[in-house]
């Protein structure tokens, strides 16, 4: 099946398999550039760090291209170099995502870094360190960002102290220097392991080479300590309007965030809280968040709103920046259209210009190999199912007006959320 002459990703073209160790590995075949991309996950997030030493994960992901057993820093950033080649990893809140691109011919040598980077880190102090002062840097220098303190701020009030999406998976300025060598190799050796581990690869080359290419390399590691995929404690939403101010001096500008508990993924009225969303706060100009607050009152000058999605119930937000003496008016006026939004249909040109705008987007994200393997990832992360993308378009067009009022009433109450400005004080 395609769209505009895109071959959609499928059960017919996507090649899936499982590894004996539990490794799931997906390939998708495009021959149009002589590339290929990379782009997978395991359980390794922030999610499993003990709270005093909040950035481990993060911290032991960054660190597994400083070093390993045979190659050191210079040796694995040469060895990218040399054939053009990208790798990279990060850490969220669950998993540990890595990233990279090569000449198809040179998939081989990706892997075995890849293979390397995961099985063989030696966390190397010097590196260890010039990657710790790099992270507090850019935390310090976020101390001071309006619009950082209050998405922190947020999401502390949003969570409680007992739920992993209280914390930043990058860490604080308290917490980095408790980490030691040892609470990453221990770390690693734990936590890193083939289990729930997946790759998709997409590009230039044949499905069953690139699955053997994996399998050569990784189908022999194996981590019998390797835990369980942790579950998310059950969370409750606000039951009032809770409202917090971080103080920064000297700002001339004020940040507001403000939100409820919305959608996993996998939920049910995931697509109709989308797309509810993005007539709230996305479509166009910022949607009406944009247009009444930013371009009809000149209260802001941003405003919109956002779904995280994810694996649990990550916040359904709106952020705004204003001047300091418009907070309240703009927070008043942002809740005046989220009850609008939450007590009204939309109207027949939203949900049509929106479901026009959905599935034109759609061939736009698969242009890229990029685009196709953080795709196919999603569909099986989430569990979606590998015959999603042929299914998108007619799932969208079906969505209705009751849909998109019940999926937003379902977690928007105008009279309980959590806002959380930073900013000087008011005037």
């Amino acid at each position: 099946m395609s769209i505009n002459g895109v071959s959609l990703p499928g059960p017919d073209n996507i090649t899936r398999v499982e590894l004996a160790n539990g490794i799931v590995v997906l390939v998708y075949e495009n021959f149009a550039a002589q590339s290929v991309v990379i782009a997978g996950s395991l359980e390794a997030g922030s999610i499993y760090e003990a709270r005093e030493k909040n950035g481990l994960a993060n911290l032991t992901a960054s660190a597994l291209m400083r070093g390993t057993k045979t190659r050191d820093f210079d040796t694995i950033h040469s060895a990218l170099e040399d054939i053009g080649a990208d790798l990279d990893f990060g850490a969220g809140t669950h998993t540990v995502g890595f990233n990279g691109k090569a000449l198809a011919e040179d998939l081989p040598v990706l892997i075995d870094l890849l293979t390397d980077a995961l099985l063989e880190p030696t966390f190397p102090a010097v590196q260890v360190e010039r990657l710790r002062g790099e992270i507090m840097t850019g935390l310090q220098y976020r101390m001071q960002d309006t619009r950082y303190r209050a998405g922190r701020a947020f999401r502390e009030n949003l969570y409680p102290e007992s739920h992993p999406y209280h914390y930043s998976s990058s860490g604080t300025l308290e917490s980095l220097p408790r980490i030691t060598l040892d609470d990453l190799a221990a770390f690693h050796r734990r936590h890193y392991g083939p289990k729930g581990m997946l790759i998709a690869i997409v590009g230039a080359v044949k499905a069953a080479t690139a699955v053997e290419i994996v399998r050569e390399r990784l189908a022999g590691w194996t981590n019998a300590d390797q835990p369980a995929k942790a579950e998310l404690p059950a969370i409750d939403g606000p039951s009032e309007i809770q409202q917090t101010h971080v103080p920064i001096p000297g700002k001339t500008q004020s940040d507001i965030v403000m939100g409820v508990l919305g959608p996993a993924r996998k939920a049910d009225d995931y697509r109709a809280a989308v797309m509810v969303n993005s007539i709230l706060g996305q479509f166009g100009m910022m949607g009406r968040i944009g247009d009444e607050v930013r371009e009809k009152q000149g209260l802001a000058y941003y405003a919109s709103s956002r779904i995280e999605g994810g694996r649990g119930p990550g916040a359904w937000s709106v952020s705004a920046g204003v001047n300091p003496a418009n907070v309240q008016r703009a927070i008043d006026s942002i809740v005046q259209e989220i009850r609008r939004i939450v007590t009204e249909e939309v109207s027949d040109e939203d949900i049509n210009d929106n479901k026009s705008f959905f599935t034109g987007q759609l061939p736009l994200q698969l242009e890229s190999n990029e685009g196709l393997a953080g795709s196919i990832l999603s569909m099986e992360a989430y569990e979606l199912g590998l015959d999603y993308l042929l299914h998108y378009t007619e799932r969208t067009e079906a969505l209705t007006k009751q849909d998109l009022l019940k999926a937003i009433q379902h977690y928007w109450n105008p009279e309980t959320y959590v806002v959380a400005v930073a900013g000087p004080e008011a005037p």
